[in-house]
This record gives C-alpha cells, structure tokens and sequence, in this order.
C-alpha cells in the first residue's frame, strides 16, 4: 500500500528572524491526495516551531516524540533533537518510520533524520522534502543577492519557487515566525 508524502519545508534565520514555511500538498502515488496540509507545528508558545516531510503518519508520530524529549529535558531543543535521533535510529518501531523533521528555536534550526542525524546547515538555511533542492537553491540566492528581503520574504518565495518546478509541492503556505 503506498503512503501519504511528498512536500517541501524551508526554515531560514536571517537579521535575527526565523522562519519556517511548508507547502500544503500531500500526494498518494502520483495523485494530490490533499492540498491543505498543515506540515507546521508551533510549541512552547511560539518559541519552537517544527515542521516534517514524508509520511504524515509517521511525522505525527515523530512530532509526539520529540515533544516527549523536549520535556524531558527542560525544552532544550537541542538535546531533545539529539535524543529523539539516537531511539528513532535504534528503536524497532521507529527505525521504520519514513520522515524527516526541521525543529527551529531562536538559537539554531536543525534537520533531524532517522539515521540518527542531527544536522545544523550551512548559511542557516535548513530545506526538506521532495522540492527541498529547488527551495534551498532559491534561498541561498536570496541570501547573496537579495539581502535587504526578510525571512519571512525568503521563505515564501523559496516555497513558490519550488512549488513552480517540483510536481510534489503546491502553493498553498503556511509560515510561522519563532518568537
């Protein structure tokens, strides 16, 4: 049976803000099984946002554990990020989960895999997701070249950017600022 999946999520910090935005799509196969997704989710107030790519089930799953990490301990986001890839990676049950996230802070944004990494990206641009390369493309360029846009601005044309030349991604946004 095929799964859910496919998107794009972008987080940038730029001038001291950061951003994170995703696409609405989820596809089944070839075919747009939802346009409205919501890929985002805000914690701690606003203070973390993180958003996922990959199977829905599985990002969901993933999300409630991280959220048990970030419990655990004290809502440090990077401890919680690294201990939620050492049991994703060898946990039975995890290991087999099909998703990736972005977990953002004031401080750091950073990629979290199944194979237990913890990735902080260069030029504090962090993309996942099927049209992850055409929207990191477009933010580093909007870095060099177009530094007077705002975070914000450079998330939301990144993700149209993609959305423009990836079958996977749409252009119904959501955004969120970290406060």
């Amino acid at each position: 049976m095929e799964r859910i999946k496919s998107t794009t999520v972008v987080a940038i910090r730029h001038h001291g803000e950061v951003v994170i935005g995703a696409d609405g799509q989820a596809t089944l196969g070839n075919t747009v099984a939802k346009s409205t997704v919501k890929k985002l989710r805000v914690l701690q107030g606003g203070k973390i946002v993180t958003g996922f790519a990959g199977s829905t089930a599985d990002a969901f799953t993933l999300l409630e554990k991280f959220e048990e990490k970030l419990g655990a301990f004290g809502n440090n986001m990077k401890r919680a990020a690294v201990e939620l890839a050492k049991e994703w990676r060898t946990d039975r049950m995890l290991s087999k989960l099909e998703a990736m996230m972005i977990v953002a802070d004031k401080e750091d944004i950073l990629i979290i895999s199944g194979t237990g990494d913890v990735i902080e990206p260069d030029m504090e641009i962090a993309t996942i997701g099927s049209g992850s390369m055409y929207a990191q493309s477009a933010a580093r360029a909007m870095k060099q070249f177009a530094p007077h846009l705002s975070a914000e601005e450079m998330v939301r044309e990144s993700l149209n950017i993609a959305a423009d030349v990836c079958i996977y991604t749409n252009h119904n946004l959501v955004i969120e600022k970290v406060i």
